[in-house]
């Protein structure tokens, strides 16, 4: 972007003496100093403990070549800041009303320089990133493909994200969360997706948006840029489905288990347990090596995009079989664990899902496991799921009792609210329950060691500030956990 782009995008004025030489460039964008390299453009938000602007010297000392500063914050301190541009002459320093809303337009402008890029967004109340994910591996082998790395997809992620589009890049997949009202159409506003899923319509942030309706109106915003070229695709079993495809200027294509072989092309053969699901494309078997029969349905999904962007049943099944589980999701690998109090190690088979947590995936992974075949005992470590607000006891004490259904020999509770969840599997007349009031990583994974044996299965499933993850390297012997 050249300077007079950047600035009509964002609404800014240029701080400093003189406008800035030819020699203008940003190759990077970051909200982060810690992850500056020189050439980064460097957005400092201002959060509820923290204001990035503080960090504005560290991000020109790593090299940041150019900076945003909030109106607000410039004005109570322009003499700091124009000292500052005069120390830095090859930095540009653009003052905007709001960085938030400037990384977001900046974004916009950038997206548009890039006419041609087929964008496809993915979003649900689970199972986006897996999405993203196993569709972006399909549509490589047709496309190059820029993604969604990780799951960088809410108000500042999405933003940062589109920055790694690219002259070269045919296809954008990119991932859309929320965790408030209007965060997607935000977002979407930045991408204008041609195409979009949407994954599923759950209870995840429930308690911040009050209803399964109102997060099926959020999510269906995903859908506004869709034009008559482009094309919706929508969960066929999902109660809102009728009502998420309200609208749509495109083609509205449905995915899902019940959806007819002479429409979708695909017929089920068999789930595998851990070793994934079986079907057949138009008559080419593939495997998703992905386990749960939920993420099935997640690859319908992208069978579904993948087809109407012109894909064969062959691209498709290479596609598939090149994806892994992705770390922190549904892994399940067999390890060996770390010494316990005894100083023995045990062979177990470890599944760590402990990037989020909330009742429709808790609920599917408890599923998968009642449905696989062990040689030792079933574990379930089970933790907080957030953003529940009054629905959080209620779903809480469903999720503990559920568990018991899957016959495990020990479930761990781990947390304050999960004592709603240790309680209801008791009055199940499930006994073997232990609990701890805190996610105390020691205490619950020396519990853990001291408590498995060989060919024991250990299911991890928590929200991410559960600390699970060093739940799982604390059991784990490994140097670090396998992607």
């Amino acid at each position: 972007m050249s300077f007079d782009e950047l600035l009509k995008s964002v609404y800014g004025k240029y701080i400093g003496f003189a406008r800035p030489s030819g020699g203008f460039c940003f190759t990077s964008v970051t909200t982060d100093s810690r992850s500056v390299q020189p050439g980064s453009l460097f957005v400092p938000l201002i959060g509820e403990s923290q204001d990035g602007h503080k960090y504005i010297p560290d991000a020109l000392k790593a090299g940041a070549s150019v900076v945003f500063v909030t109106n607000s914050v410039y004005q109570k301190n322009s003499e700091y800041y124009m000292q500052l541009a005069s120390e830095n002459l090859d930095k540009t320093f653009v003052a905007v009303e709001n960085n938030m809303a400037a990384l977001q337009n900046a974004a916009r402008a950038y997206v548009k320089k890039f006419p041609k890029l087929i964008k496809i967004a993915v979003t649900g109340s689970s199972g986006k990133t897996t999405t993203k994910e196993i569709l972006a591996a399909i549509l490589r082998q047709k496309y190059n493909v820029v993604a969604t790395q990780g799951n960088f997809n809410s108000e500042t992620g999405l933003p940062l994200s589109v920055f790694n589009i690219r002259a070269e890049h045919e296809v954008g997949v990119f991932e859309m969360g929320m965790n408030r009202e209007n965060e997607i159409g935000e977002i979407a506003r930045v991408l204008e997706p041609n195409y979009a899923i949407i994954t599923n319509i759950g209870t995840a942030h429930i308690g911040i948006l009050g209803s399964r309706e109102n997060i099926a109106k959020e999510k269906r915003k995903v859908f506004s840029y869709i034009n008559a070229d482009g094309a919706a695709f929508v969960p066929d079993e999902d109660d809102f489905a009728d009502f998420i495809s309200e609208g749509v200027k495109g083609k509205v294509v449905r995915f899902g288990k019940n959806v007819p072989e002479s429409q979708s092309g695909v017929s089920f053969v068999s789930n595998d347990g851990l070793e994934g699901t079986r079907f057949v494309i138009d008559g080419v078997e593939a495997r998703l090596k992905v386990p749960g029969i939920y993420n099935y349905t997640n690859a319908l999904a992208c069978v579904a995009c993948a087809k109407t962007l012109g894909l064969g049943a062959e691209q498709i099944r290479a596609g598939l079989e090149s994806v892994k589980t992705l770390n922190g999701r549904s892994n399940a690998v067999a390890i060996t664990t770390k010494k316990n109090s005894m100083g023995e190690s045990k062979k177990v088979m470890l599944m760590y899902d402990c990037y989020n947590a909330n009742p429709d995936s808790m609920e599917k992974a408890l599923a998968l496991c009642g449905s696989l075949e062990i040689k030792g005992r079933m574990i379930f470590v089970l933790g907080d799921m957030k953003e529940l607000g009054e629905t959080s006891a209620e779903e809480h004490s469903r999720i503990g009792a559920l568990a018991t259904l899957s016959k495990p020999d020990l479930i761990v509770f781990v947390g304050p609210e999960m004592q709603n969840g240790a309680k209801a599997a008791k009055l199940s007349g499930f006994s073997n329950v232990q609990y701890f009031d805190s996610a105390d990583v020691d205490k619950v994974s020396a519990f853990i060691l001291d408590y498995v044996k060989d060919d024991d299965f250990i299911l991890l499933k928590a929200s991410h500030s559960m600390n699970f993850d060093m739940i799982a390297k604390k059991i784990d012997a490994r140097e670090a956990l396998s992607a």
